[in-house]
């Protein structure tokens, strides 16, 4: 796993852990910035295997 990979992976945890605090509170702005950080987490683990794939 690399670097991207794994960033990516924390960024999508830290979302999720975003998104529902935010529904446990009834925050929408929580929950849309869960959102982001979700979706920024699955284009860096994409990058990261396309990194993967060209490096082998």
């Amino acid at each position: 796993m690399n670097k991207d990979k794994f960033s990516g992976s924390v960024d999508q945890v830290k979302g999720e852990a975003k998104e529902q605090w935010g529904h446990l509170t009834d925050d929408d702005s929580k929950v849309v910035e869960g959102k982001v950080d979700k979706a920024k987490g699955k284009v860096k683990e994409g990058v990261g295997e396309v990194k993967d794939t060209l490096s082998k």
